[in-house]
């Protein structure tokens, strides 16, 4: 954690000395950067929350990094004060799934962060350089009903060629399915078989039947999850992200759900669920999502 705590130190005066060390630190990053593919920097700077890899701070805009984790304040100086506030040893940082979107990169982490955590973490690149982040954190929980957990399942990204039309594909759920709550059309999307839809969702079991069940549960405990509004769609290949936010257990909170598909239907999910909080106590001013 010595590490670990050195370095975000080092990045709180990285910005103020910038324009003193602009020479060598440049040539140094475009090499660095020449060297590394936006996906790759991404899973450095998750990783280096654990193993106090120092070349990754390179890998942050220093001058612009613009933050949306709403306990955290804006910019470097922000990262590093969370950080220092780690238990001493506590940090963790795995990442198990990843991938690109144009300037976008999304990772899939196991976490030990102020606890056991798995999160989504969405980055935005300038010119190689990291200049904006958010993220959707919930708290690991034991197996689902059907034996899964939050993290586990398939890791490969392919069908490259169909990004596009699963992108469109996962939009057309949302909208239909979670928003509009047209359950008629969901075989369009999924189809009925246990097996055809593998489910990571802590409470949630494999199946439509495992959907179908807790969906009502919830709405008989007058606690429905509704989803208002979609902000972004993400994708690579066969996996496809989904931001959103509304109401679950009568909090309003951002939804991220992650999405495997093969020949045009959903076979798998991941998701976190966040509550925001209120305005009140952000440590920025840019929102949770701001896309």
């Amino acid at each position: 954690m010595k590490t670990i705590s050195t370095l975000f130190k080092r990045t709180l005066i990285t910005a103020s000395v910038l324009s003193l060390i602009a020479c060598s630190s440049t040539q140094e990053i475009s090499t660095m950067s020449n060297e590394a593919s936006n996906k790759e920097k991404a899973i450095a700077v998750i990783s280096s929350i654990e193993t106090g890899d120092q070349s990754a701070i390179g890998y942050i805009n220093p001058e612009k990094y613009i933050q949306h984790n709403l306990a955290v304040a804006d910019g470097l100086a922000g990262f590093s004060a969370v950080l220092q506030q780690l238990p001493e040893g506590s940090a963790k940082a795995r990442v198990k799934r990843s991938f690109q979107d144009g300037d976008y990169t999304v990772t899939h982490t196991e976490y030990n962060f102020f606890g056991p955590k798995v999160g989504f973490d969405v980055f935005r690149f300038e010119q190689g350089k990291i200049v904006e982040h958010w993220d959707n954190l919930q708290e690991i929980a034991p197996v689902n009903p059907s034996g899964r957990t939050q993290l586990d399942g398939a890791t490969e990204i392919t069908d490259l060629d169909k990004t596009d039309a699963n992108k469109a594909i996962v939009a057309d759920f949302v909208q239909t399915i979670l928003m509009n709550g047209d359950m008629s059309k969901i075989n369009q999307f999924i189809d009925n078989e246990d097996y055809a839809y593998l489910q990571h969702n802590p409470a949630i079991a494999d199946g439509l039947s495992g959907l179908g069940k807790a969906l009502g549960e919830l709405a008989a405990a007058n606690v429905p999850m509704v989803v208002s509004k979609n902000h972004k769609i993400l994708g690579e290949g066969n996996f496809v992200l989904s931001i959103s936010e509304g109401t679950f257990m009568n909090k309003h909170v951002s939804f991220y759900d992650l999405f495997r598909l093969d020949n045009g239907k959903i076979v798998e999910h991941w998701d976190t669920i966040e509550a925001i909080p209120a305005q009140s106590e952000w440590k920025n001013t840019n929102g949770k999502f701001g896309f």
